[in-house]
């Protein structure tokens, strides 16, 4: 992605304060250095469910803490202190307004694991206060943000990593490797795929905010909406003020494997088609997708969403193909297998801890690969498996693949900016519409 870097890092220059939410932030006057031991102190902002495999990692490391318990839902806070007592053996400090905790020196490092809309303005923020960022995919809510956070980690000069944890899987490192070395030729073509059956939402009824949850702060940059009984905990996945649907919500775990694989970055076309095809309910984006990404070279991505929808007993989960002109490789989360060109096996590897592939929070051993390769890089400036200039190409390919469906076209994309060339409607949602006061700036 050098063009695409190049073009990110020109627009940045200089260090700056950060307004978010009425509350000024410290520029990076001071660095957060590590003492003799390389101890990192982390905060944990969201924590009711993908936070927790977070915790399990972090712990994992004999020399990481968690020192703060971050989340605006006091039921959610009160069940996650008993779960740290009995999986932890200690409770952490609990605050509910992240900047006081970005205010707090001894914290090194934050993991973001929030709603979506969050996930962007709270790394920025963290960064601006000398934060080392651990961020969920997707890092951005919209592609304004994904460029934005760029500009911020080249800006800021801290550690940024996403959680899109398979790039340090074993497995599939041996099989990008292999691949690299030809072990099934030219590669050409990604599959990636995610299948699930998930149930109706319903329709939301209008409600008083729960006493126990902070609304406000939960809404934070989103334009205000009024509380219904079906967006919180989960389902804000699924409104677009708050969520980006499942090609984000799932996608980016495969498409991004898919990526890494072909050796590609933006492409330079995208169609999508598909629908919400089950339930009449307040589900906003489309239950069932194909995308079509077409790259230089002839080679191309294809990623299918079955969020709903009865399935196939037989069906898998999630997964990858990648084909060459030899043979082909699946990957998982938890294996590499490697065919030739008629399908018989050649090769099959397995991760030594199984992670979670279909379920709410994804843990298992690749969180502690893959925060064990976020403190590397933060104690000896190891490289990230998922830095954010180069994760961020990940996220950029789903929102552009919302960007296709929602156009009902075949989108022409600047393959150094990511920017659609051909339909200007299109182009109005790059940057999403900010709660007055909260709009993410450098």
């Amino acid at each position: 992605m050098t063009t695409r870097r190049s073009f990110i890092k020109k627009t940045t220059a200089g260090t700056a304060a950060v307004t978010l939410g009425g509350l000024v932030l410290p520029s990076t006057s001071y660095a957060n250095f590590l003492g003799a031991n390389d101890h990192i102190n982390c905060a944990v902002l969201g924590v009711r469910s993908r936070g927790k495999a977070h915790y399990k990692a972090i712990h994992a490391d004999k020399n990481a803490k968690v020192i703060y318990t971050c989340d605006v839902d006091d039921e959610i806070i009160d069940e996650h202190n008993v779960w740290c007592q009995k999986n932890l053996g200690y409770v952490p400090k609990v605050e509910k307004d992240f900047r006081k905790i970005l205010e707090d020196k001894d914290v090194d490092a934050v993991f973001i694991a929030t709603p979506e809309h969050w996930h962007a303005p709270m790394a920025i923020a963290a960064l601006q206060a000398g934060k080392h960022v651990y961020v969920e995919k997707p890092c951005s809510h919209n592609p304004h943000e994904n460029d934005l956070l760029v500009a911020a980690q080249n800006k800021y000069g801290k550690k940024v990593q996403m959680g899109n944890q398979q790039r340090s899987a074993t497995t599939s490192i041996m099989a990008i490797d292999d691949i690299r070395n030809g072990i099934i030729g030219d590669v050409y073509k990604g599959e990636a795929y995610y299948s699930n059956n998930r149930g109706s939402i319903g329709k939301g009824n209008k409600m008083d905010v729960p006493k126990t949850l902070d609304w406000e702060l939960w809404q934070g940059p989103a334009p205000r909406r009024e509380y219904k009984d079906n967006i919180h905990p989960y389902n804000w996945h699924w409104f677009r003020n708050w969520g980006t649907g499942e090609i984000h919500n799932n996608g980016t775990h495969e498409v991004d494997i898919c990526r890494w694989a072909l050796g590609v970055d933006l492409p330079e076309s995208v169609t999508s088609f598909g629908g919400k095809y089950t339930f009449d309910d307040d589900w906003e984006f489309v239950d069932n997708q194909q995308v079509t990404f077409k790259f230089a070279d002839d080679k191309f991505i294809t990623w299918t969403g079955h969020s709903r929808g009865v399935l196939k007993p037989t069906r898998p989960g999630r997964g990858i193909t990648i084909y060459g002109s030899k043979g082909s490789i699946q990957l998982d989360r938890n294996y590499y297998k490697l065919y030739d060109l008629q399908g018989n096996p050649i090769k099959f590897e397995f991760e030594k801890t199984a992670s979670a592939t279909t379920n709410t929070r994804g843990e298992g051993g690749l969180d502690v690969s893959h925060v064990g390769n976020f403190f590397d890089a933060i104690r000896e400036d190891k490289t990230l498996q998922a830095d954010i200039n180069d994760a961020s190409i990940s996220t950029m390919l789903c929102h552009l693949g919302n960007m296709a469906q929602d156009a009902g076209e075949m989108l022409k994309i600047d393959s150094a900016t990511g920017k659609i060339l051909n339909n200007e409607k299109a182009m109005k949602s790059w940057k999403r519409e900010y709660q007055p006061g909260w709009e993410p700036k450098l």
